[in-house]
Parts: structure tokens; sequence; C-alpha cells
């Protein structure tokens, strides 16, 4: 039988399990096991446990540490999320009784971009870096700890998620040792803090992502883009001397009358130039002439091969009659 205060007596069956931790759960009692321990590492958070199957469903290491919240299952109220005590070498974490009134939580600077970095305020007068470094070490890596006299430090870690681990230990109460001695306890609050170094961080990463980012546009471009014509050379009197022998080339015609108008077009024709102008353009004209009348033997030659294969085919037809 159990008993809650203003409520009427409770039976379950101390055969169904499931049931009984789920009466416990609905009191607000935490189901205790045969050596002392809970059963369910939350108690108030009923969808981590099956009360038709009496079985645990696979929990989250960090739940142990009360660094991580639970989450729901479904629509509905949020569960608060009931953190447990914390037990370090040299120091103890008690996080807020859950029957107690919660206070008003303390208000949190906005998040700076690239923060990794943390202020940790309340700390107890005798808490050295050791034991801060013991306290803050579960959450992720530290790179430096920079502690004041005036009860409080910041922490910098190796990576931006880090911080948010560090949040959760924000609201514990802190005590060294054993000891009831006021210096030895405090209330410790965990907050955002602006450091140029991570500000300096984040704004390389931002801008090495910016300069892939052109990178891989750029890349992408000059793969649409149509391959470009060779550059044409610029005009001198040797280059002159190899374009007039070129043009002669039937093979290479095309390419050198290409540079030759692209010359005209820069305006490199000058009084001491004029000549070799003058022969490269009278060279180009003579092979154009010659091609024309290239053009018009072979277009005769074709008209004489069609003329000879209407004969011969008439006469195959004249045959066959």
């Amino acid at each position: 039988m159990l008993h809650a205060p203003g409520a009427a007596p409770l039976s379950v069956p101390a055969s169904e399990p499931g049931a009984w931790a789920t009466a416990m759960n609905n009191l607000g009692i935490v189901p205790m096991g045969l050596n002392g321990g809970p059963l369910v590492t939350e108690p108030l958070c009923l969808p981590r446990f099956d009360p038709g199957l009496g079985l645990l469903t696979p929990l989250n290491p960090l739940l142990g540490l009360g660094l991580v919240h639970s989450p729901g299952s479904g629509p509905g109220p949020e569960i608060p999320v009931v953190k447990e005590i914390i037990h370090c070498n040299s120091c103890t974490l008690f996080p807020q009784n859950p029957s107690e009134k919660p206070p008003a939580p303390p208000s949190t600077r906005e998040r700076p971009p690239g923060c990794r970095t943390v202020f940790v305020g309340g700390l107890p007068e005798n808490a050295t870096e050791e034991i801060i470094r013991e306290v803050f070490d579960p959450c992720g890596e530290i790179t430096a700890i920079r502690k004041s006299k005036k009860n409080f430090c910041h922490i910098r870690f190796s990576e931006e998620f880090m911080v948010d681990k560090a949040m959760y230990l924000s609201g514990y109460r802190m005590r060294i040792g054993s000891s009831t001695d006021k210096k030895d306890s405090g209330k410790i609050h965990v907050d955002f803090a602006q450091a140029r170094d991570d500000l300096y961080e984040w704004e390389c990463k931002q801008r090495l992502f910016a300069r892939e980012q052109r990178h891989r546009v750029r890349v992408h471009e000059e793969l649409l883009r149509p391959p470009s014509p060779p550059p044409i050379v610029h005009y001198t009197e040797h280059e002159a001397a190899l374009l007039a022998e070129t043009l002669k080339d039937d093979h290479k015609f095309g390419d050198a009358t290409a540079v030759l108008f692209t010359w005209l077009d820069r305006g490199d024709v000058n009084r001491r130039n004029a000549n070799h102008f003058y022969s490269m353009i009278q060279s180009t004209n003579s092979h154009v002439r010659q091609l024309m009348m290239d053009k018009a033997q072979h277009e005769e030659e074709l008209e004489r091969a069609k003329e000879i294969f209407k004969n011969a085919l008439l006469a195959i037809l004249n045959q066959c009659k």
C-alpha cells in the first residue's frame, strides 16, 4: 500500500514492476533498486520508461552528468528535467531541490559568434584552478583557464559545442570536500563570454569558407565557359616576315588571315611598315583569287561529271527497254 498526502491509499501489485514504477513516478517518488540506487535515471521523465514492458529505453550517457536534456515523446507540456548530484574527487555539485520553487533563471547574454569561452561566477573562495578544471573537464577539452581573485573565472574550450555542455552546470551549488565553511561553497553561474580570440578565429573561418566558395564558383564557371581562341601575337617585323610566308601555305592560310585582320584592327599600320602590310594584303588577295578560280574549275568539272553520269544512266535505261 502507498499513501500520499491528501490522497487515498493506492494498492499496486508487487509482481508488476512496470506498474509499481509508474505509480511511484506519479507520486513524485524515485523508484529504488535493491542496492539503493534509482531504477530510472530521470524519475520524472516517463517517456524513458515503458510501464507495459517494465523495460528502460536506451539512455544518453550524458544524462548521468545532467549535461543534456531528455527529449519528450510527443506534444504536450514539457516535464522539467531533474539534474543529479555530480561527485568529483575534490568537490561535489548539488542541483537545486526539485521540491522547492525554482528561482527566476539568471539572464544570459547573447551568444557571440564563434563563442568558445564561458564566464563562470559564484565560485567558492577556496576554489583552485585544478578544482575548476576537474569540474568542467567532462564538458570537453579545456585550452585555457583565466581565474580572478573575485570568485569568477573564464574557461576557453577547443570546440564551440562544448560551451553548450558547460552551460548546463549553471545553477549548481559547488561544495569543496565535505567542508561547511562559507569559503568552500558557492552557487556557480555559467554564461557566454566575449573573447577577441574567439571572434578572430571565427572571422578567419568565415573568410576561409568564403574563399572556398568563391573558388568552387570560379571552377564551375570555367567548366561551363567555352574555350577561348588562341592569343594573337603582337606585330613585329620578324612576325610580319613569318606571317608573309604563312600566307602562302594552303593549310595555314585561314589562321594567317585572322592574324593579319587583327593587326589591321589594332592600328599597327604606319608609314614604316606600310609596304609589309601591302605585300601581305596583295599576297592574300592573290591567294583568294586563286581559290575563286579553283572553285570555278571544280564546279565546272562537277557539271561535266553530272552530264557524263546523266548520259551513262540514259544509255543503261535505253538498253533495259
